[in-house]
């Protein structure tokens, strides 16, 4: 009896190879490359809370006002493609129920448009495209992939500079769980603004050039951990003016203990964050031990089976013909 391999054994132990090759490549090279910031995200987050507001009819600061502040996220596709980094146009509107709703965005108590550009993989900021204003930290509007548990600088536009957001546990936002930053900022001088001298107690003054300066009573930021997508923000912002050289506040633009996302903006940041983090997974975990496991038990059954192989019964080897008995000749 001899032995053959049959070609359903060289199928299973190929096949089993092969997802053994693959279950690597999707963990260490098809994942990565997965996990970019995107170039096409249109996303509007809308805050919400009360706080004090400067109100330009009265001339003075008016307390306890509904605001409202409403940060729209566009990228520009065109930049994108160009540059090969994530191109993103950011318009931040604060308003209380007097300037809502406007038809334009100018009309809103605060209008700020600025262009935001990042390394699609790290989410460190490029300086490129139009930047405006030149943003620096690790972080901003998100965070990087894979967020760890340490502090990271985050770039606060109003104080144009960073903050460091600490670490502090984790948390649930709408039952998904993801990692909690917090960080503040102190009476910090942001820049000058032109007044009418009454503004900072300066009445014999028709126009100052007032300081203005801003604080931030507290962040709190709640994070995906795997696509560092913000589920929760709550801010506290505080923005003065001071007369030229002055050591206190002598009107407030704007001043609230807590302005966070709306109930609404939760469930959709939640939502992307699921979808999002759940694609990583899948290609990064989910598939590469699939194909590792289904690949290891192909493998070994394939390779079982060449081992064994079908046993054939051997077939007789005929005779020389020299060894044949010769007939007789009769006459």
């Amino acid at each position: 009896m001899r032995r053959t391999t049959s070609p359903f054994s060289l199928v299973l132990l190929g096949l089993g190879t092969f997802l053994l090759v693959l279950a690597p490549l999707l963990a260490w090279y098809v994942q990565p490359r997965a996990a970019v910031n995107p170039i096409d995200i249109d996303t509007t987050a809308v805050y919400t809370g009360r706080g004090s507001v400067f109100d330009t009819d009265r001339i003075e600061t008016v307390p306890d006002r509904k605001i409202t502040v409403t940060q729209r996220v566009r990228g520009n596709v065109a930049d994108s493609e160009r540059s090969g980094n994530a191109v993103w146009d950011v318009t931040t509107t604060v308003d209380t129920d007097k300037s809502l709703p406007a038809a334009d965005p100018h009309d809103a108590l605060d209008f700020t448009p600025h262009r935001w550009v990042m390394d699609r993989k790290t989410t460190r900021p490029v300086h490129c495209c139009g930047e405006k204003p030149y943003i620096e930290g690790e972080a901003y509007l998100k965070f990087p992939f894979d967020v760890q548990k340490r502090s990271y600088q985050w770039w606060d536009n109003t104080l144009g500079d960073t903050v460091v957001l600490r670490y502090r546990g984790t948390e649930k936002v709408q039952g998904y769980t993801g990692y909690k930053f917090t960080g503040s900022v102190p009476p910090t001088r942001t820049g000058t603004r032109m007044v009418p001298g009454t503004l900072v107690d300066q009445p014999n003054r028709p126009q100052v050039l007032a300081e203005e300066w801003y604080a931030n009573h507290g962040f709190e930021l709640i994070v995906d951990q795997a696509t560092g997508r913000v589920l929760y923000a709550q801010t506290g912002p505080k923005r003065t003016l001071r007369a030229p050289g002055g050591t206190k506040d002598a009107a407030v633009l704007l001043d609230s203990r807590k302005i966070s996302f709306t109930t609404e903006t939760q469930k959709e940041a939640v939502r992307q964050a699921e979808r999002d983090s759940g694609q990583l997974r899948l290609v990064g975990v989910t598939l590469p031990i699939g194909a590792a496991v289904a690949g290891f038990v192909l493998a070994v059954i394939g390779g079982v089976l060449v081992v064994r192989g079908r046993k054939e019964p051997e077939q007789p080897v005929p005779s020389d013909s020299s060894d044949m008995p010769q007939p007789t000749l009769t006459m």
